[in-house]
């Protein structure tokens, strides 16, 4: 007997059916092949994916049971990246990212070489974690629009009958939408209930707080929504009836028959990084434009000006927009006793920061990458509006801003409309996670109720000319960063070789991360002129490189 399988008790022994997890782990054999769960959960080829997401079932019925039958979602979808791909991430009861301490765990039971090895794992968390395994497991699951998703649905059911879970499929989502059941599920009957549990629960309540937010004002010229061919475009496009006449939208790149054409050249992280509209789009001066993201969590807005310059409104500007808009609610409303903060990673242009801080005197807080940490962050302040330049991001209120807000009444009659829009703003907001729905019409009620084009929200600030430049190193794990990432303490030495090139450059910063998931460090740099910022970034690169060699394969020709 293993020694784990010593340490149970019976009650707990009694409800692990091993002959039952044989058989089932039997059909999903584990390929030769090492897997992380990291910020995004699970994510690469589809067809590697069978056990991992077998075994992330069974974590998904462990976590309900360690949470007392806590509804836990299991998202299916690998967002941004290209169709062959696929993915799994969990989602905790009040529609955050899994904890991060259970990541660890995820990886554990993706890796056992064989069941026994399963088996014991699984022991071990419930003798470590002191899981009851007689309470109920209660998982509801969503997917994108990957052909892979079926079949990988029906391995995350396998996984989640090892341990009799009690499971709902709600079929094709976005991933916001399943952050959104799932919160919904989990708050039902409480002071907290935070909606009707379904995707039409949803459409309502959103729709609902737009048209507060809009009343009596001047619809804008449609806004034309590319949606990356994913998911984002069928949900959409069954939103828009609840809208009704209120948001004009008219829909490209929705074509989800063809998996092929899912994120290719288009959708919201190809513009971000690309610089450029999605490949076949047709802009005028008088557009404006956004993007999804495969499963709808980012968005991004754009426009050409008018010598046809194309113009990106990111993370960063969209951050600026939501600030400017809250300070001037919370102030309009009489309400001088919320805070607002914004959190932002190393990776936001420089001149956003210097906007927020002089220009609106907001704080702002530098974290490390990744949605966990921004969130983590925002939640220190009464408002706390976070976004991450790529375009994913929301606004979250505290319980005490929530409570301020709703008792609120307005000495006067602006102040009372003020307080009203502040009450919708909180309901449009998808508090969750990012939601690419939820933050379209955040920037629609704000461009409607200013009257603004995307040319005139642009004009807050300019952005720096900014350049992200990969560098393939032997062994990422040698470079250590702290200061959110922006300062390296090791390799010994390079930092300051690193601040004296950027002391010679205008307005010049410039960092050196690793990447979590390939062996590259990333340069980012930013200076006065996009041929400083290029040259900035390339002696940042060939530094790195050349450094102890460091480098990896042929030398970058443009390295200096």
């Amino acid at each position: 007997m293993l020694l784990a399988e010593q340490k149970q008790s019976p009650i707990n022994m009694a409800t692990v059916n091993v002959e039952n997890l044989n058989a089932l782990s039997d059909l999903h054999p584990k390929p030769d092949a090492h897997f992380t769960y990291g910020t995004a959960g699970f994510r690469m080829k589809a067809e590697l994916l069978d056990s991992v997401i077998f075994r992330t079932g069974i974590l998904a019925a462990l976590r309900s049971k360690k949470l007392d039958g806590k509804v836990i979602g299991c998202m299916i979808t690998a967002s941004h990246n290209p169709a062959a791909d696929n993915g799994v991430k969990l989602v905790d009861p009040m529609g955050e990212m899994l904890e991060g301490a259970w990541e660890a765990h995820a990886t554990a039971l993706s890796n056992a070489q064989s069941n026994e090895q399963l088996i014991e794992y699984i022991h071990s968390m419930v003798s470590t974690l002191k899981i009851d395994l007689t309470k109920p497991a209660n998982v509801v699951i969503g997917r994108d629009t990957r052909p892979s998703g079926e079949s990988l649905v029906a391995a995350l059911v396998d996984g989640l009958k090892v341990l009799d879970a009690s499971v709902t499929d709600y079929g094709i989502l976005t991933t916001p939408q399943l952050h959104y059941i799932t919160r919904c599920l989990n708050t039902a009957g409480t002071p907290e209930a935070y909606g009707e549990p379904t995707a039409e629960g949803y459409y309502k309540k959103l729709a609902a707080a737009y048209k507060v937010l809009v009343e009596g004002k001047t619809k804008l010229s449609p806004l034309i929504l590319d949606c990356a061919n994913g998911v984002g475009a069928p949900k959409f496009k069954e939103f828009l009836p609840y809208l009704g006449d209120v948001l004009a939208v008219n829909i490209v790149n929705d074509d989800v028959e063809n998996a092929s054409k899912l994120n290719l050249n288009s959708g919201a992280d190809f513009v971000k990084t690309q610089q450029r509209a999605p490949v076949g789009l047709k802009m005028t001066s008088q557009d404006r434009c956004a993007s999804f993201d495969g499963d709808a969590d980012r968005l991004v807005y754009y426009y050409q000006d008018d010598d046809g310059t194309f113009k990106l409104l990111d993370g960063d500007k969209i951050a600026g927009l939501a600030a400017m808009y809250i300070i001037d609610l919370v102030k309009a409303a009489g309400i001088d006793t919320i805070s607002v903060g914004v959190v932002q990673t190393a990776y936001a242009n420089g001149a956003s920061t210097q906007y927020l801080r002089n220009t609106l005197n907001v704080p702002v807080s530098c974290v490390s990458t990744g949605v966990k940490h921004l969130h983590h962050e925002a939640l220190k302040y009464d408002v706390g509006v976070y976004f991450e330049a790529n375009g994913h991001g929301t606004v979250l209120f505290s319980p005490s801003a929530l409570k301020t807000i709703h008792s609120a009444e307005g000495s006067t009659p602006a102040q009372a409309v003020a307080v009203r829009s502040l009450r919708a703003l909180s309901e449009v907001i998808n508090q969750t996670v990012g939601d690419a729905f939820s933050d379209l019409l955040l920037v629609e009620t704000i461009l409607t109720q200013r009257q603004w084009t995307p040319k005139i929200w642009d004009q807050a600030y300019t952005d720096l000319p900014n350049r992200l430049v990969k560098v393939v190193v032997k062994d990422r794990s040698i470079f250590k960063t702290v200061d959110a990432e922006r300062k390296l303490v090791a390799p010994a030495g390079i930092q300051e070789s690193i601040d004296a090139i950027v002391l010679k450059f205008r307005d010049g910063r410039s960092f050196v991360r690793p990447s979590g998931t390939e062996d590259v460090v990333r340069v980012y740099a930013e200076a006065a002129t996009r041929p400083e910022t290029d040259e900035l970034a390339f002696r940042i690169g060939g530094l790195v490189f050349d450094y102890n060699s460091n480098g990896s394969g042929t030398r970058p020709r443009e390295f200096i």
